[in-house]
């Protein structure tokens, strides 16, 4: 097996449907993102890696993997009416984002495809942000903890940069509340 993952140079994931997408599951990363970080850690190099769009048969489209994790990032996990819907959902809505940061995270350890930039959005999108960190507070202060958690050990693993010092410090004061309350 290895030395047929030696020679892999291209890691592609086929999607069909658009009720689904690489940030919904951690499926897509344990086996996409897994086969790019076996590749790297027996060779030295990455392979190319690109999802293929069949969900419309007449507009097939091909993206590279960094291309379609910006793509869905924008998209769908920090559009503000997706987060909308996600607070009217309750406590499952708060679950489901933490898990978006969970599968980022995942995404960014095996294949190194979120950048700096998205890190930062989702601290302030999601965390700092007045209105779903209340939000959070409320429904799922578990979630909330797990996700500033998340996004400590991506600054921790190097992943994460080079993070705002002020904002690693607004984070790590959140922490601090949160885990007060939960503890309370």
């Amino acid at each position: 097996m290895e030395n047929n993952y030696r020679r892999i140079k291209v890691a592609a994931k086929n999607v069909d449907s658009r009720e689904h997408d690489i940030i919904d599951s951690d499926d897509y990363f344990q086996y996409h993102g897994g086969m790019v970080a076996t590749v790297r850690a027996l060779t030295g190099d990455a392979p190319k890696a690109y999802v293929g769009d069949t969900s419309i048969l007449d507009a097939v489209r091909t993206r590279s993997l960094a291309e379609e994790t910006t793509r869905v990032f924008r998209a769908r996990v920090v559009n503000p009416r997706w987060l909308a819907a996600m607070r009217r959902h309750g406590c499952k809505g708060a679950f489901e984002m933490a898990a978006g940061i969970d599968y980022l995270f995942g995404f960014d350890a095996t294949a190194q495809v979120v950048g700096d930039w998205m890190h930062e959005s989702l601290a302030n999108t999601y965390l700092l942000d007045e209105q779903n960190q209340e939000f959070l507070r409320q429904t799922n202060p578990w979630a909330l903890r797990s996700m500033v958690e998340r996004l400590q050990e991506s600054v921790d693993r190097g992943m994460w940069e080079n993070p705002d010092p002020e904002l690693i410090n607004q984070l790590h004061e959140l922490y601090l509340e949160v885990d007060g309350d939960l503890e309370e």
